[in-house]
């Protein structure tokens, strides 16, 4: 039998990843409110969720999950009885040269944010609950040339970033192990599409390819990693918030293994395509740097559970969602130099005066 929410607390819903989701569930689930609870950090922007912010059944809330108040208030007041968490510090890069922030918003915040959802499903106001931690599959460390990262694989994070996660995902077990507390777990693959922040490489590499800038690509390029589109991610969070059993951890992946270089190399021809460039032109703007510490060689998920247990395979080939996230952000221009900018941030301020709807 499904689990079906009626009120829905999304942390971290003004991001990349957050914001797809609140898109396709409000279109596919009319009668559920949907709680939007971020802190705004400089990743989270407002105007990734147009379209869906007028409607009576979506709420803003502008906070942090470490705020235990808050986050009480919400879960009772709200009638929560379901919490998908995406809100994290996110960026590999940043975790190496400022861990802290990643240590207290990914593991101190979760563990907040899992106490308050414990005390909210133990008192008895909602019948049923859930509560779901998104994950990566950075926790699982690097692969050598062959074989997958399985549900089993155990965890040997190895940047700051995926450790922090790591640290929270064994939370969300514990909580789940000691006091039964209905929690899932998933764990996806590097995720692209619209409203990825220009930090990251597909979106970085289409706006430095349009502003003919270098296009860096860290050591040698032969990096491997497994791309999911976003909103796939989505559709596959969404099945196991309904299907799966409490307790259960589950992979997403694309099944999409690609080194960095040949995505380099691919989004650089199609933009020749689209730009009415010479071909190979995009090619020269290449520059190869000095490679991240600790960079993991490969990254491949194995997401067979899903499909075997919940129904779940992606609906994107990489070929075909490359090509739409490329004209999305052609498209979308202004919000790519809203979001370079900075002016983004103001959105927040004209919409809600500084306060929350």
């Amino acid at each position: 039998m499904s689990f079906v929410p009626s009120s829905i607390l999304v942390t971290g819903g003004a991001g990349f990843i957050g914001s797809n989701f609140i898109h396709s569930f409000m279109a596919g689930n009319p009668d559920c409110t949907v709680i939007n609870l971020d802190c705004l950090t400089y990743a989270g922007n407002l105007k990734n969720l147009v379209g869906v912010e007028q409607s009576l059944r979506y709420r803003f809330v502008k906070g942090d999950i470490g705020d235990a108040a808050l986050v009480a208030g919400l879960l009772e007041n709200e009638r929560v009885d379901a919490v998908v968490h995406f809100a994290a510090e996110s960026h590999v890069d940043r975790s190496i040269t400022g861990p802290e922030i990643f240590v207290r918003t990914n593991v101190l915040g979760t563990q907040i944010l899992l106490e308050e959802s414990r005390k909210h499903w133990q008192s008895g106001r909602v019948s049923d609950f859930r509560y779901l931690q998104i994950s990566t599959d950075e926790v699982y460390g690097s692969l050598g040339e062959t074989g997958f990262f399985t549900e089993e694989t155990p965890l040997t994070a190895n940047s700051p970033y995926s450790a922090s996660k790591a640290g929270a995902d064994l939370l969300v077990r514990a909580y789940h192990e000691t006091f039964g507390m209905p929690t899932l777990n998933t764990r996806c693959s590097n995720n692209y599409g619209p409203y990825h922040f220009p930090e990251k490489l597909i979106p970085l590499l289409i706006h430095n390819i349009i502003n003919r800038k270098p296009l860096p690509v860290y050591g040698d390029g032969l990096n491997v990693r497994d791309w999911l589109h976003v909103r796939d991610h989505g559709a596959a969070v969404e099945t196991v918030l309904k299907k799966a059993v409490p307790g259960s951890v589950y992979n997403i992946g694309g099944n999409n293994e690609w080194r960095n270089i040949d995505i380099v190399n691919l989004v650089c021809d199609l933009l020749d395509e689209r730009l009415q460039r010479a071909a190979g032109e995009n090619r020269t703007l290449i520059t190869f740097v000095k490679d991240r510490l600790g960079h993991d060689r490969r990254y491949a998920i194995d997401a067979s559970k899903l499909k075997q247990d919940l129904g779940w395979s992606p609906a994107y080939t990489f070929e075909q969602g490359i090509a739409e996230t490329i004209d999305w952000y052609l498209a979308n221009q202004e919000w790519v130099t809203e979001v370079t900018s900075g002016s983004y941030r103001e959105y927040y301020q004209q919409q809600y005066g500084g306060g929350a709807r």
